[in-house]
C-alpha cells in the first residue's frame, strides 16, 4: 500500500458541514496522518506541510457512508469487483460502504467473510463492512452463525434481495442479533403479493400491461417485522423503503418507542413509476418506483427523521442482462456515482433538505444506524473527509464510470453539484482539481 507522504494536511476556509455537533460554520480542518488533528477558525497555515485554500462555496463534510451497497465479489467479477466498486464510492463521494451478502458464494459463513474482509483491505483504502447473511445461502429455512459472524467483523445481518418470509426465523433473527447490539436489515417484500410483478401496481402497470407489485407487498411485512422488534426488542432496520404505508408504519413505530429505521434510495425520491412508460430496463428495480403519492411520503419521511438515510442499493448488472425484455431483465440499478448530484440536484438546490440535512442522511445518521466508526467530523477521528463543489455542472454519462457496470436510470441527467476532493484515512484519493498529487489507492 503507497506511503501516504504528505503528513500534514490543511483544508482551510471551507463550509464545515458536521451533523454529530450541529456545525455548519467556514472553518479549517487539519489532517495529521490517518486523523483529524484539529479543526477552527485560524489554524496557522505553518502547522501543515500542505495547505489547501477552499472558499466558503466549497463544503468540507464527513466522508458519505452508503450503507447497502452489492459489489459482486466473490463470483460475478464481470459485473463488480471490490475494486472496481470501492473507485465508484470515491468517484462518488463514499469513504465508508456496507456491503449486501447475497454474493456467489452468499456471505454466510467465516471463510466467505474473511475473503471479503481481505479483499476491502488489499484492494482499497475506504472503510468497506460486510453485512452478512441472516440465514444460511439466504434461503430462509436456517439461521447462520450470527454470533461468529459478528465477532468476525459482520456489522448487520440480511437476506436481502430476500424476505425472510419465516416469522419465526425473524424472530429468531432479532434475538441472536440482539444479544451483539447488531441490526437485521429487512427486505420487506411479501413473495407471495409480488409473485411475477416487474413495476408497481396501480395506473402505469395497467396501461403497460405489465404484471404489478402491490404497496401492500412491503408494507405487510413492515407492520410484520414491527411488532416483531416490539416483541424483541431488536433493531429492524428497512431496507429501501418505497411505499407510503411503510413510511406510515414506521413513523408509528419510532412514535411507540420500537426500535426500527428506514433508507430509502435517491431514485425512490426523485423518480416514479411514469418512467416505466419507455419500457426501459434501467429503470427497473425491486421494490419498483412507485407513484408521485409515495415519492412525496418519502421526502416527508426523510424530513421529519422517520427514514433516517439515503443509500443507494448500487446493484450492478452487465448490459446483456439488461438488454432482456422488461419482465426478464434483472432488477437493479448502479447509483454510488450519482447518488450526491441527485441528492444535491432535486433535494438541496430545490431547498427540500439544507445541506447540514443532507449530510446527516449521507453520512452521520447512516453510520450510527450501521454502529461503524464514521460519520463525524472531530480531533482524533479517522480522516474521512469529502470536499463538495455544490455548484459544479455536469451530466451523466455511464461510459466514464468507475463502476464496471453501466445501468443507470440518471443517463444524460444534467447535475449540479459533485465531489471534488475525498480523503480516506487521510490519504487523498480523489482531487478533481488536482491541487493535491500523491500515490493513492483506490
Amino acid at each position: 500500500m503507497p506511503h501516504n507522504e504528505t503528513k500534514t494536511i490543511l483544508l482551510k476556509g471551507g463550509r464545515v458541514l458536521n451533523p454529530a455537533t450541529g456545525c455548519d460554520q467556514v472553518m479549517d480542518v487539519l489532517i495529521e496522518g490517518e486523523q483529524i488533528k484539529a479543526l477552527g477558525e485560524d489554524i496557522p497555515a505553518s502547522q501543515a506541510e500542505t495547505v489547501i485554500q477552499l472558499t466558503p462555496d466549497q463544503w468540507v463534510t464527513p466522508g458519505l457512508v452508503d450503507i447497502h451497497v452489492h459489489f459482486r465479489d466473490p463470483g460475478r467479477p464481470d459485473k463488480e469487483t471490490t475494486a472496481s466498486g470501492a473507485a465508484a464510492a470515491v468517484a462518488g463521494g463514499f469513504t465508508s460502504v456496507c456491503i449486501m451478502p447475497n454474493t456467489t458464494p452468499t456471505i454466510d459463513d467465516l471463510a466467505t467473510l474473511e475473503y471479503v474482509n481481505q479483499a476491502a483491505k488489499t484492494q482499497t483504502k475506504i472503510n468497506i463492512h460486510a453485512v452478512a447473511a441472516a440465514t444460511k445461502n439466504l434461503a430462509g429455512e436456517e439461521l447462520t452463525e450470527i454470533g461468529s459472524l459478528y465477532e468476525n467483523g459482520a456489522v448487520a445481518f440480511t437476506d436481502d434481495g430476500h424476505c425472510l418470509m419465516n416469522a419465526n426465523l425473524m424472530r429468531l433473527a432479532l434475538e441472536y442479533a440482539t444479544m451483539f447490539n447488531a441490526p437485521v436489515v429487512c427486505h420487506a417484500e411479501d413473495m407471495n403479493l409480488s409473485k411475477e410483478g416487474c413495476m408497481n401496481e396501480g395506473y402505469y402497470s395497467t396501461l403497460l400491461g405489465l404484471p404489478g407489485i402491490p404497496n401492500i407487498a412491503e408494507s405487510v411485512i413492515v407492520g410484520r417485522d414491527i411488532e416483531l422488534a416490539r416483541m424483541t426488542g431488536g433493531h429492524v432496520h428497512f431496507a429501501h423503503v418505497s411505499t407510503r404505508e411503510s413510511v406510515d408504519l414506521i413513523r408509528r413505530a419510532k412514535a411507540e418507542g420500537v426500535k426500527v429505521s428506514g433508507e430509502t434510495t435517491p431514485h425512490y425520491l426523485t423518480l416514479t413509476d411514469a418512467e416505466i412508460q419507455r419500457y426501459d430496463t434501467h429503470f427497473k428495480m425491486n421494490p419498483p418506483l412507485r407513484s408521485e403519492s409515495d415519492r412525496q411520503a418519502l421526502i416527508e419521511g426523510l424530513l421529519d427523521g422517520t427514514i433516517e438515510a439515503i443509500a443507494t442499493d448500487h446493484a450492478p448488472h452487465t448490459p446483456d442482462e439488461k438488454a432482456l425484455e422488461f419482465d426478464k431483465a434483472p432488477n437493479g440499478v448502479v447509483g454510488l456515482e450519482t447518488s450526491l448530484g441527485v441528492v444535491l440536484t432535486h433535494l438541496v438546490h430545490t431547498g427540500v433538505l439544507t445541506p447540514l440535512k443532507m449530510v446527516e442522511v449521507m453520512s452521520t445518521r447512516p453510520a450510527q444506524l450501521m454502529r461503524i466508526p464514521a460519520g463525524v467530523l472531530e480531533p482524533g477521528a479517522r480522516a474521512d473527509i469529502t470536499v463538495i463543489d455544490p455548484k459544479a455542472e455536469w451530466e451523466v454519462d455511464p461510459t466514464q464510470f468507475k463502476s464496471k457496470s453501466r445501468n443507470t436510470p440518471f443517463k444524460g441527467m444534467p447535475l449540479k453539484g459533485r465531489p471534488e476532493m475525498v480523503f480516506a484515512a487521510g490519504e487523498c484519493l480523489l482531487d478533481a482539481s488536482n491541487r493535491l498529487k500523491q500515490p493513492s489507492l483506490l
